[in-house]
């Protein structure tokens, strides 16, 4: 299989490569258009060659669709964490994985947001966290207390043993607003003016 697919690549890297080669040469008015007819003339005139031409083009439409699945179906692997049960086989969705980190943040109190990404491979689970700490928090035992957390209850969870490493990056540290005190200051009394009382005295004139 692994053969199959350097030879797929090395034939799609050679005719990428013919086919850039001969727009350099256009571009540099290093080869003609009557240049390339009279080499296809030249190439249609042997014998048999449509037979030819038809099986080569019948097998890169083949190679082109195994390609596509491999690469799909790569994709796809790389988006869930298979193992196998008794009963059959389990697959976990790697964004499952994610949601039930961020939701295990909640926990932590110094821990303003968090965001993951998981990768699994043939090595073991990579998980990259990013976080937004408080500012009274102590970065280096909160990030040792992250790293703890999510790769116990990863392996809890899934019961696998393969190695889990937990990277995590301080993407901001923020300060926590003061609370406002509730009590309202005194307000101040308002002055009572007491009514004008006496007679008015108007001028003369």
């Amino acid at each position: 299989m692994r053969a199959l697919g350097a030879l797929v690549v090395f034939i799609f890297t050679l005719i990428f490569a013919i086919l850039g080669g001969i727009l350099v040469a256009f571009s540099f008015n290093l080869y003609t258009v009557e240049n390339l007819t009279y080499l296809i003339g030249q190439v249609l005139a042997f014998p048999n060659i449509h037979l030819v031409i038809a099986g080569l083009g019948l097998f890169l439409i083949l190679a082109s669709i195994s390609v596509a699945q491999i690469t799909f179906g790569k994709m796809q692997r790389e988006k869930t964490i298979a193992f196998n049960n008794p009963d059959g086989q389990v697959t976990v969705s790697l964004a499952a994985i994610e949601d039930f980190i961020r939701r295990l943040s909640l926990s932590l109190a110094q821990v303003k947001d968090l965001r993951s990404h998981v990768i699994a491979g043939k090595k073991g689970i990579e998980i990259n966290v990013r976080v937004a700490l408080w500012a009274d928090a102590n970065i280096p035992q909160t990030t040792e207390s992250i790293q703890g957390i999510i790769k116990n209850r990863i392996q809890e969870m899934l019961g696998i043993e393969d190695p889990i490493v937990v990277r995590v990056h301080v993407g901001k540290i923020i300060q926590k607003e003061k609370k406002r005190s509730n009590k309202k200051l005194a307000e101040e009394p308002e002055e009572n003016i007491a009514p004008f009382r006496g007679n008015i005295v108007y001028g003369k004139d």
